[in-house]
């Protein structure tokens, strides 16, 4: 399966994602070249760079979704990395979301983008992030109910 890393956030992004999978052995040779996304209309250029991977079945889904939450952890700045299979399946994952996640939460992030790829369109969609609020506190709740 082919899939496309659309990576945005910052100039260089989608070289520095590209030179931190192939350190991943599983992955290193099945990365395609970078190109620039189609702007959007009404937009004065590219606001993602695209990274191509050439998926085969077994774990190397996992590895891709591992590598990629990984590297959003250790980025400065807000990214976002969103893969696209080609029946339009998309999984949106950003470095604001992961960053601070402990290894167990990152490992379950990584392991429902994998399957949300290898399941398909009916596994897209925000249910692929966490969602990290803070839990409520009775001080919240109670300045809550006064507004």
């Amino acid at each position: 399966m082919r899939v496309v890393l659309s990576v945005s956030g910052g100039s260089g992004a989608s070289g520095d994602l590209r030179r931190w999978l192939t350190r991943d052995p599983q992955l290193r040779g099945r990365l395609g070249r970078e190109a620039a996304a189609e702007p959007a209309a009404g937009t004065m250029g590219a606001t993602a760079e695209l990274l191509p991977v050439l998926l085969a079945p077994g774990g190397l889904t996992a590895a891709l979704a591992a590598a990629v939450v990984a590297w959003l952890q250790n980025r400065r700045g807000n990214q976002t990395v969103t893969i696209a299979r080609p029946d339009g399946t998309q999984v949106t994952v950003t470095s604001e979301r992961v960053r601070g996640l402990t290894a167990e939460g990152a490992g379950d992030l990584a392991q429902r983008v994998a399957d949300a790829l290898q399941q398909g369109p009916q596994a897209t969609g925000p249910a692929t992030e966490p969602d990290h609020r803070p839990e409520p506190t009775p001080a919240r709740d109670q300045y809550r109910n006064r507004e």
